[in-house]
């Protein structure tokens, strides 16, 4: 006879599954599983008296040549971009290469192509946990290598940005400067279990300096105001930019001294580019940086410490900033300049602008105006104080869930930071041919 099971104790074994709701952390976001790719009764489980046995769950015959897995995490709950299901993740060659029902072909029923469990096959029980794209940070000033060990215990994957060690520049700006200096920074991070991209400096008003740099080996350029973000290198590392099919990140001119935002608009002339901290505490024309927003070439990311806009927000921005700035508190224009970037009109509305997914990525701005652990922890929390604040998304309503706010505020953190900065073929979702990070 056939064993019932009730979804108490189904859930305490395999995990929750189809319609089942999930309350994410201490927030008020509520998930549900669309989908479940076991068969129930059929699971692939590993363990004393479980099912990733040889005969079972575990083909007897199949090699690796033949097309078994390296690995399989089994029941798991994934959120992406694309979607929350429960299934199995395989994985080979250190690449995804799926997300389904795993196991053995010669006794089980509708396994997914290339999901064969073997004797070749290391098997990990994701049964009650969560499973997301390994986080991507765009936004790193490369002060210290122990803010890699830091990123990774957070769940950031990939670390982009720029710096060559506690320099001043480096404090400041996201960039490693020149080609010996991109040399040495790839050469340092060779054996840190992270993926790592560097931006070369952008700020200058020819081309070459710029083209070397990208081909020794940057990912991107970085134009930052304290280099001078001057339409003349804006569009300078554009157009190379362009021509090499890299991005370029920008942090612009607070000060207005070459021009006002309408200024750095019409250098930009519809070319894409990564506008960082759009809102403008972290740096950018004051007072009306979060505008450039609105034009659909421009992509917009926060950092970290204005996520969400709480009470103690506005009060750590001036030390912050005097700090990582190299500003003095005795000098009245340091004071001044400061001072203009603390906003608490704009770092509200930012709030809502993450929310209705106008601003697109999520950052840290590490170690500067930033903290380069909290990068995750801060975008649900932002998603959380949204929930209570407004209420469902429009996306969601009469869903009883809060699935594509999940949806929008992981790609934050992993898909859109890929596309923007051309890795989303190896990095970025959960999906087949990419690295499983």
């Amino acid at each position: 006879m056939s064993l019932k099971v009730s979804k108490l104790n189904y859930s305490a074994i395999f995990g929750p599954t189809s319609g089942d709701k999930i309350r994410l952390g201490d927030t008020d976001i509520i998930i549900e599983v669309e989908k479940d790719y076991a068969y129930y009764g059929d699971e692939a489980k590993f363990g004393g008296g479980k099912t990733v046995r040889d005969g079972m769950c575990q083909s007897s015959v199949h090699t690796r040549d033949e097309g078994t897995l390296d690995m399989v995490i089994t029941d798991a709950i994934v959120i992406d971009h694309w979607g929350i299901v429960k299934g199995d993740i395989g994985i080979k060659d250190g690449k995804i290469v799926g997300v389904g029902r795993a196991g053995n072909p010669d006794t089980m029923d509708n396994i997914t192509p290339n999901m064969i469990i073997g004797a070749s096959t290391e098997v990990h029980g994701g049964s009650g946990y969560i499973l997301t794209p390994g986080g991507i940070d765009t936004h790193i000033h490369y002060i210290s290598p122990t803010q890699v060990e830091t990123a990774l215990y957070s769940g950031v994957t990939t670390m982009i940005g720029g710096g060559t060690g506690p320099a001043d520049g480096t404090n400041a700006t996201t960039v490693t400067p020149g080609k010996w200096n991109l040399r040495r920074m790839l050469q340092a991070v060779e054996d840190l279990p992270m993926n790592f991209g560097f931006f070369g400096k952008g700020n200058v008003g020819t081309e070459q300096p710029i083209v070397e740099q990208i081909e020794a080996g940057a990912l991107g350029v970085k134009i930052h105001e304290d280099w001078g973000a001057t339409p003349a290198t804006i569009d300078r590392a554009l157009t190379v930019a362009d021509q090499y099919d890299v991005q370029v990140a920008i942090h612009t001119d607070t000060l207005n001294e070459a021009g006002f935002l309408e200024d750095t608009i019409q250098a930009i002339n519809g070319r894409v580019i990564h506008t960082f901290h759009t809102e403008g505490a972290g740096g950018g024309h004051a007072p009306d940086i979060i505008k450039s927003a609105m034009y659909p070439n421009v992509l917009p990311a926060s950092t970290n410490p204005t996520r969400p806009f709480t009470k103690n927000t506005i009060d750590e921005h001036l030390d912050m900033l005097m700090v990582c700035h190299h500003l003095s508190k005795e000098i009245p224009e340091d004071v001044a300049f400061a001072d203009s970037r603390i906003r608490p009109e704009t770092i509200a509305a930012e709030d809502v602008l993450q929310d209705r997914g106008v601003f697109s990525i999520m950052s840290s701005d590490s170690q500067a105006m930033g903290r380069v652990g909290e990068v995750i922890t801060r975008t649900w929390q932002t998603a959380d104080k949204m929930k209570k604040q407004v209420g469902p998304l429009p996306e969601d309503e009469g869903k009883d869930n809060d699935n594509f706010r999940a949806r929008r505020y992981v790609a934050k953190y992993t898909i859109n930071p890929a596309i923007a900065h051309g890795i989303s073929k190896y990095v970025g979702s959960i999906e087949p041919g990419k690295i499983a990070d």
